[in-house]
């Protein structure tokens, strides 16, 4: 019988910040994340949720509050090797406990891919709707207006508060 390989789930330290650019930079190719440098990563590593097959980095989110209400999922990558086990789910799954846990009130985040968070809660909503990312990084992007991202929200009041803390997992099993 093969051996499970466990993804975990922890917050990042700085001494991670150079994986999680090694992620970001190999999924740049694709078009759907904006560069991030290593001096800026380094600065905010420990708003970073990592997960991790063995002693490896294979994925990344970022928790970017923009406001006291408004949180970002940010820079969410993972390694095409660990593509298709559901470590990205589980990393907006803990951010998104986080961000509720640090009393933000929504959760957006800026997608080409919105398909992929419609399942987790989010909707789509225009722009405007999150004027905080608005005018925090998008006035400053040179694809302002272009970009062709679409902006997602997920109402954390509309989560119950009742959820199991035992049915709260951190780890995935794969063969």
């Amino acid at each position: 019988m093969p051996r499970s390989t466990r993804t975990l789930l922890r917050t990042a330290e700085t001494h991670d910040a150079r994986h999680i650019h090694a992620l970001i930079t190999a999924n740049l190719v694709e078009g759907h994340l904006l560069p991030r440098s290593l001096d800026e990563l380094t600065l905010h590593a420990n708003r970073f949720v990592v997960a991790t097959r063995g002693r490896k980095v294979v994925g990344c989110g970022e928790l970017a509050p923009l406001s006291p209400q408004v949180a970002e999922v940010r820079s969410l990558a993972v390694d095409h090797s660990a593509r298709h086990l559901g470590v990205g789910r589980m990393l907006v799954e803990e951010l998104r406990v986080r961000a509720r846990r640090e009393g933000y009130d929504k959760l957006c985040a800026f997608t080409h891919a919105p398909g992929y968070f419609i399942p987790m809660g989010f909707s789509i909503v225009p722009h405007l709707w999150i004027p905080e990312k608005i005018f925090i990084d998008c006035v400053k992007c040179p694809l302002f207006r272009q970009c062709g991202q679409y902006a997602m929200v997920l109402p954390l009041d509309s989560i119950a508060d009742s959820i199991d803390s035992d049915a709260h997992t951190l780890v995935a099993r794969h063969a």
